[in-house]
């Protein structure tokens, strides 16, 4: 008889998901409360775990898991989750993106109607025994004909975008990751000046990222056209909430709809009580058919994987039988950096990406390297929700071809990864580096530079003019804000002509320093990137 595998819930599933995972054979399904005691008390023979965010499965709690094979999370985050630990132990996490677009798209559509309508004044008014006085001083606005800017074009951007044109909406759309050829028809992709300066409304909807942290803080705020106003379900942090604030005490927005907030539950908020702002609780994904979608899709995936069916939705890749997960690892770091700087780099949208790998090491690993770098290159665009699973479809959806070449460029290492992007305007970038002492990644050369770094921690991509004083100058104003260099490594293309430089930093630069770097007159171009 085969051993029955048991499904730990630890958290909310609908009756219909609970009653299709409770009548599958070969499982048997225990129910508990998303406290740490109790996973404590039952993961020690659990074979699945589904999870939300208010559970922390961290590398104590998995090494008491050891017949632990998958975690899945009823949600599009994976936050609270030891992905390393995870990995290392063989148990696949997945995720459920997609399922709750609908719901959030419309979450925002139903924000952006009692902003223009001023419902939740309207509705306080008429409650507290007002009628004609204050009818006639509650004048909304329509939608149509009006502008809609949104930050971010994803699964949820996407939604509320199609919403928008149906009300005879013009749509503007700021993502630099999207190309035109992937737009929406009718959605015209426009830098975020240019958006925060025309639009009436402004919805984000951009991914948990370094990037996106304070995307709108005091300065793209006095951007905004005047009396516009500002939606956000996508995350807390991506707004400077005190700025804000500011700004509709100041007359300068006329309104804002929050969703998420820098810290939940918001009771510090400044936000709070503030007649232009309509408030929800992190409800954007919480419809009926968003939670049963989600609880089905959760359960459907689990029971597959459990049984060898399929994989969908499977965040961290299993490695081809019989090979060292820690000895490739390292290599799989390499490639990521590399995606990560290639991305950096890059002006453009890419349109393809050429991968080369050489030695006897990288035997039967090009497909593996290829997905780190893939996931390199979309984790600055999307955040978390990138996996080494998803990174190849998420490319795909974004046009980019991928192909595996020989010869992309000279190397002078016996075991090394080389990637090449080719971007919308045609530019090139390759990047080739390599392992030593078979741990630890090193850059060995972009474009025809010669490099040696490790691609590690905060740095500063400088593109340069080849004169004297660069360096004295570049490491005064640096010391002068406080700054440290870790390391220092330029390549030059020939003397008098361009360089490349990559400075490690002890700590992140700031953006004042940032723009005083970039303004200096033998600076070509300057990029910030974490890995």
């Amino acid at each position: 008889m085969t051993e029955l595998k048991t499904i730990l819930v630890a958290t909310d599933l609908t009756d219909d998901a609970l009653a299709l995972l409770k009548e599958a054979e070969g499982v048997t399904v225990k129910t508990i409360v998303p406290k740490i005691e109790q996973v404590h008390d039952h993961i020690g023979t659990a074979t699945a775990i589904i999870t939300r965010d208010d559970l922390r499965l961290d590398a104590d709690i998995l090494a008491n898991a050891p017949d632990l094979k998958l975690i899945a999370r009823v949600s599009p985050s994976l936050g609270n989750v030891d992905m390393e630990a995870a990995t290392t132990r063989g148990i696949l996490v997945m995720n459920t993106p997609g399922a709750s677009s609908i719901a959030a798209g419309e979450h925002t559509f139903a924000l952006m109607l009692a902003l223009s309508r001023r419902l939740m004044a309207a509705h306080n008014s008429l409650r507290e025994g007002y009628w004609l006085l204050e009818r006639k001083r509650q004048v909304g606005t329509q939608l149509a004909g009006k502008t809609i800017g949104l930050v971010g074009l994803g699964r949820v951007g996407r939604v509320v975008a199609q919403r928008a044109l149906a009300f005879n909406m013009n749509v503007l759309a700021y993502d630099p990751y999207v190309s035109e050829d992937n737009a929406p028809d009718r959605v015209h992709l426009v830098g975020i000046k240019e958006l925060l300066s025309h639009s009436d409304f402004v919805s984000l909807h951009v991914p948990y990222t370094r990037e996106t942290q304070g995307i709108i803080d005091a300065d793209a705020i006095a951007q905004m056209k005047p009396g516009a106003r500002l939606i956000n379900t996508s995350f807390g942090a991506a707004i400077d909430e005190m700025a804000l604030a500011n700004a509709l005490k100041s007359g300068h927005l006329s309104g804002a709809a929050v969703d998420v907030y820098r810290e939940e539950p918001p009771y510090s908020s400044p936000l709070i009580g503030l007649d232009s702002v309509i408030h929800t609780p992190h409800i954007g994904d919480n419809t009926l058919e968003a939670t049963q979608d989600l609880s089905i899709t959760v359960v459907k995936q689990v029971l597959d994987a459990l049984f060898d069916r399929d994989y969908r939705n499977v965040v961290n890749m299993p490695l081809m039988p019989g090979v060292d997960y820690e000895q490739v690892r390292p290599y799989l770091k390499l490639a990521e950096s590399m995606g990560g700087l290639l991305q950096a780099l890059s002006r453009n949208p890419v349109r393809r990406i050429a991968v080369e790998v050489r030695g006897d090491e990288l035997n039967g690993l090009i497909k593996a390297i290829t997905v780190g770098i893939l996931k390199g290159l979309l984790v600055p665009i999307l955040g978390e929700a990138v996996s080494t699973v998803n990174a190849p479809i998420l490319a795909t959806e974004r046009g980019w071809q991928i192909t595996q070449v020989k010869g992309v460029q000279k190397s002078d290492y016996s075991n090394a990864v080389t990637c090449q992007v080719i971007l919308e305007d045609n530019e090139e970038i390759t990047i080739s580096g390599t392992l030593l002492d078979h741990k630890m990644p090193y850059i060995v050369q972009i474009n025809h530079y010669r490099m040696n770094f490790v691609p590690v921690g905060h740095m500063l991509l400088m593109g340069s003019y080849d004169k004297p004083g660069v360096i004295g100058r570049v490491g005064t104003l640096m010391a002068e804000r406080g700054v440290n260099i870790a390391s220092w490594h330029t390549g030059r293309s020939e003397p008098g002509g361009h360089t490349l430089t990559v400075l490690t930093l002890d700590n992140v630069i700031e953006e004042e320093t940032f723009t005083e770097l970039e303004n200096l007159e033998f600076v070509r171009h300057l990029h910030r990137i974490y890995l």
